[in-house]
């Protein structure tokens, strides 16, 4: 009985606790703004957000490349259309973290950020857009690849496969182009033309907007 009116309190008090919570990697106002558009469940998602990224400054890299993608393959995988009425849209990593879902970029993409505040530096991580293969079917995919060295077999940072795991170990991954804030991988003419127009823009965009709420 005196077990089960314990954990009832700590659950009452919960939200007290997290609100009470000094944030080091969002700024009072921004958090405010989160709870306001999205919700108390979003605000202690980025209250976890920060805690993660506390306990992940100075431990070494490859920790980090864990924590952070441990951390952001609990979110629940989610179409555009489900999410955002929309046939493609690249959340934030703040709105990611506000509404709880969200598919394969901004997993990405969320990942990329919370690395680059470790101080992971921008030519050592690079979006990976790919064919996934899984049970006879194909689908587009995007990822997040670390490079210890530009010439190093990148660690692949991935919500399907939810291990840290060597490119050359994914055999269900077809690499088709990469890219980020340096420019593309190389690839046909023809398709760096397209995506130069598409997919690094975008990225672009969301490198000046990555704190949109």
């Amino acid at each position: 009985m005196n077990k089960l009116i314990s954990i009832t309190l700590c659950l009452s008090f919960t939200p007290y606790l997290f609100a009470s919570y000094l944030k080091k990697n969002i700024s009072e106002e921004n958090f405010i703004k989160i709870q306001h558009k999205h919700g108390k469940k979003a605000g202690m998602r980025v209250i976890l957000w920060d805690k993660m990224l506390e306990k992940a400054k100075g431990r070494k890299t490859v920790r980090k490349l864990k924590l952070v993608n441990d951390f952001f393959n609990k979110i629940k995988y989610m179409s555009d259309k489900k999410v955002w009425k929309k046939e493609d849209y690249w959340a934030s990593p703040f709105e990611f973290l506000g509404v709880g879902a969200g598919d394969s970029e901004d997993y990405a993409i969320a990942k990329y950020f919370a690395l680059r505040i470790l101080d992971i530096p921008d030519h050592k991580l690079k979006i990976a857009f790919v064919k996934l293969t899984q049970r006879g079917k194909t689908v587009e995919h995007m990822v997040l690849n670390y490079y210890h060295k530009p010439t190093s077999v990148p660690i692949i940072l991935d919500y399907v496969n939810k291990k840290l795991a060597l490119a050359t170990k994914r055999k269900d991954l077809e690499p088709i182009y990469s890219f980020n804030i340096f420019g593309m991988s190389k690839m046909k003419n023809q398709l760096r033309k397209k995506m130069n127009n598409n997919y690094q823009n975008k990225f672009l965009m969301m490198k000046n907007y990555h704190f949109k709420i």
